[in-house]
């Protein structure tokens, strides 16, 4: 099944996550994480992954926001620099920031949350 992130709960869930409501991100991308085949079906795990892993910072909970980007990675870097029209070697480099940031217990400095492109 081709990505579309032009309509529907791809595209929904995109405009959820650039808004950083990530739970309703995940939501979204969860639907049809439901219904994908392999290897569509670890991508989008692996990108909702990280929009509960940004939920869980929201809630302050930094732990949780590290396992899941741990998680997030691990199925991300098994795909190419781009897949289904996301720029996935730009994501890993942020979560991978990120995941530096959080071992020294929170950034220092403001870091954008990873974008999806």
């Amino acid at each position: 099944m081709p990505l579309d992130w032009t309509a529907g709960a791809l595209a929904e869930g995109l405009r959820c996550y650039c808004n950083e409501e990530f739970f309703n991100a995940h939501e979204h991308w969860e639907a049809i994480w439901l219904k994908s085949d392999e290897p569509e079906k670890t991508f989008l795990q692996g990108l909702i992954q990280v929009t509960a892993a940004f939920h869980h910072l929201q809630r302050r909970n930094t732990i949780g926001a590290a396992s899941l980007l741990h998680a997030a990675l691990r199925r991300l870097d098994r795909f190419p620099p781009v897949y289904g029209d996301v720029e996935v070697e730009s994501l890993r480099r942020s979560i991978r920031l990120w995941l530096e940031a959080l071992d020294r217990e929170g950034p220092s400095l403001p870091i954008p949350f990873p974008q999806i492109r």
